[in-house]
């Protein structure tokens, strides 16, 4: 089996590759870095430029389905040019794959496409299942609305498509853990406003393996990619400095100290979003990190190599 991903050598996409590769599965990618451009039998990149409308259509050859994690880091200054790069390399990215597939012959079958739970609007009791119609009123809610509207028009061309609603990641080498050690490691962590807002979590290899079940299993549809149980803020700084064996004596970062400070990108850790996997695991996914301290020792025992 071969798989064409979009997006590889980033955070996911790397655990991904190397998940594909421990279980024999050959990965070719797209990459618009010519300078990344390999040639293995298992590990084969092509070069795409999606803003520009180019991509090397042999990038199908074998492929039985596509990963599409492709898009511009959230993670910046929310400039108007910053926010024109995050929704246009989503779109652009989807509608070059999706001529590609209309235009050539090819073995695909699915895509799975990345999207995330920024979709839903922030609310501090609600638990968010996949069928819910109501979309945030702010930049990610468009973002994710337009992303996934993308996504969904490949299926003109006889495909089927998932989309998995990617959670707060942890991981050793970016997303939002390294942010959260930071601080803890100098004894000036915080909770973030409130506190209380809820952060929806996942371990980035369970996230992984959501995207291959997907594959495997030949599932359609919208899947939340976040663990089972779900913490607060608060509890999820906690759990870092009870891992780093450190003291959260600072006060909590007052909420209206972040908007001044972020402006609008302070949605991304003021909003709660309490959501579910419960579909994903009736479809017999298991999970192997459902615990938020196992699932943090785990990825600092990786990094540390202790």
């Amino acid at each position: 089996m071969r798989i064409l991903i979009t997006g590889a050598t980033g955070l996911v996409g790397s655990e991904i590759t190397r998940l594909c590769h421990e279980k024999g599965i050959s990965v070719n990618y797209l990459t618009t870095s010519k300078s990344k451009l390999e040639k293995s039998e298992t590990f084969k990149g092509f070069y795409w430029n999606p803003g520009e409308g180019k991509i090397d259509e042999g990038c199908l050859e074998g492929v039985g389905a596509i990963i599409n994690l492709a898009g511009a880091n959230v993670f910046q200054p929310w400039t108007s040019s910053a926010k024109k790069k995050i929704l246009d390399s989503r779109i652009d990215s989807l509608q070059l794959l999706h001529r590609l597939l209309k235009e050539h012959t090819h073995e695909v079958r699915q895509l799975v496409s990345a999207s995330a739970i920024g979709i839903y609007p922030s609310s501090p009791t609600k638990m968010y299942e996949e069928d819910e119609q109501e979309v945030a009123g702010n930049f990610l809610g468009e973002v994710t609305r337009k992303w996934e509207a993308a996504a969904d028009e490949i299926k003109e061309t006889g495909i089927f498509v998932s989309k998995v609603r990617i959670g707060i990641v942890l991981a050793a080498d970016g997303g939002a853990l390294p942010q959260i050690i930071k601080p803890v490691k100098f004894n000036l962590g915080a909770a973030l406003g409130s506190g209380q807002q809820w952060q929806s979590w996942i371990h980035i290899s369970d996230l992984a393996r959501i995207f291959l079940f997907l594959i495997q299993q030949g599932l359609e549809g919208v899947y939340n990619g976040v663990a089972p149980n779900p913490k607060t803020n608060e509890d999820l700084t906690r759990e870092v400095a009870l891992a780093l064996d450190k003291k959260l004596w600072l006060p909590k970062v007052p909420g209206f100290a972040l908007k001044l400070a972020m402006g609008d990108k302070s949605n991304i850790v003021l909003g709660s979003q309490l959501v579910s996997s419960k579909k994903i695991e009736d479809k017999g996914f298991d999970f192997h990190y459902v615990n938020l301290r196992k699932a943090i020792r785990d990825i600092m025992h990786k990094k540390t190599g202790n």
